[in-house]
């Protein structure tokens, strides 16, 4: 069953007002594969395919963020001096705010474009497949950047919009691998933890990024992360496959287990029910809430760099350095919430509506005060303790609508 589809038969269920997954009015899933205890994830294929779809996720933020550093090392004044020893200030490209803003911007608005398309695709050709080629795509344009950007800065906008095109399939096409990989009650933690690694590669890339920009010049930020994510590529698409039942190493006792948890449903030629998808409150409720995530999150994204140097008046290094920590407690607050959705739903103390809800608008009311707080504290550590704080608490809305 596709994820749409699972996403579909929970809405109608609680719409309904009938009991879900792990309420006393359902028998009670199997919560035990028989491989031993959960850290020997080697034994999982389920959560190998975790593992590299968190590294996936790695990359895919690394690609994403570099340019947010890039950008300051780009545009700052930086001392030369010449052969007779005059010292002077010279900056690579003289671009305004407005100029920077639509290069930083244009990522999104490819990124837009192929959300339903990656879904959709994801369904007909695997989604393992989409997302690494997304991923590799990306990575290849990465690589090109330095010599377009030199070339003209409308090459650079163009080149960025199409890498949104390409990773803009990345989280539908997760999506749909989770929908053939992850039992019910895993889905949370194991869709948790893979995507943390977004959170992490924001944490690794956004200093990295500052430190290569100072050592070895700006262009070297695209050229050490393109190679980084072509070398996870050829990793996942030796070792992932579309389904579990399609992977020669995974042991009897996990299939078993995966496909008694999934009820055996067949995921060839899904229809999907597009109009009741367009009609139903619970579906526009989850968009709703993740406009409202991104929103937030891909602002700070992208402008938290500049924002620490032209405000909080941070170096180039320590600029790229604490525009890391908010993403940093992202990371590790989601390794638990998960932990914490699903074990609510497997010892049914809430149903699953309950704590998609509970999760969902806790975290916003906690992060809209802290965001408030952090538009006042313009002191360093007041700003950055607050964002961080608010940033953090998406984990849990993370846990909850996505």
């Amino acid at each position: 069953m596709a994820i749409a589809d699972l996403a579909l038969k929970d809405a109608v269920a609680s719409s309904e007002g009938r009991k879900d997954v792990g309420t006393e009015n359902t028998p009670r899933r199997r919560t035990d594969d028989g491989l031993g205890p959960s850290w020997h994830f080697w034994k999982r294929r389920r959560h190998v395919v975790a593992l590299l779809a968190f590294f996936g996720f790695f990359g895919v933020y690394a690609l994403r963020v570099n340019l947010s550093v890039a950008i300051v090392a780009m545009t700052s004044p930086r001392k030369e001096t010449l052969k007779n020893g005059t010292t002077i200030f010279i900056t690579d490209f003289d671009w305004d705010s407005k100029t920077q803003g639509l290069v930083l911007s244009s990522f999104f608005y490819g990124y837009i474009v192929t959300q339903v398309l990656g879904g959709w695709l994801a369904g007909r050709l695997g989604g393992n497949t989409v997302y690494g080629v997304g991923v590799a795509a990306t990575a290849v344009f990465t690589l090109l950047t330095p010599v377009l950007t030199n070339t003209s800065v409308y090459l650079l906008v163009a080149v960025r919009v199409i890498e949104g095109l390409f990773e803009g399939v990345t989280y539908p096409c997760m999506h749909a691998v989770w929908s053939r990989w992850a039992p019910p009650l895993e889905r949370s933690h194991l869709a948790g933890f893979a995507g943390s690694g977004s959170y992490v590669g924001t944490v690794i890339a956004l200093p990295l990024s500052g430190l290569l920009a100072s050592n070895f010049g700006w262009p070297s930020i695209f050229y050490v992360f393109g190679i980084v994510v072509m070398i996870w590529f050829f990793i996942w698409c030796k070792v992932v496959k579309s389904g579990p039942e399609e992977d020669p190493n995974i042991s009897p006792e996990e299939l078993k287990y995966i496909q008694d948890s999934m009820g055996n449903i067949p995921h060839k030629d899904v229809k999907h029910p597009w109009g009741k998808f367009l009609t139903s409150p619970a579906v526009w409720a989850i968009v709703v809430a993740h406009f409202s995530e991104n929103w937030g999150f891909y602002t700070l994204l992208t402008q938290l760099p500049i924002f620490m140097k032209d405000v909080l008046h941070f170096k180039l290094e320590k600029s790229g350095l604490m525009s890391a920590v908010p993403y940093l407690v992202m990371a590790i607050v989601l390794q638990f919430s998960g932990r914490l959705a699903d074990c609510l739903l497997v010892r049914r103390i809430l149903t699953t509506t309950q704590v998609r809800k509970m999760f969902t608008c806790v975290a916003y009311l906690s992060q809209t005060i802290f965001m408030l707080l952090a538009a006042f504290l313009l002191t360093p550590a007041g700003a950055v303790t607050c964002i961080s704080i608010a940033v953090g608490l998406g984990g849990f809305a993370l846990a909850g609508f996505l």
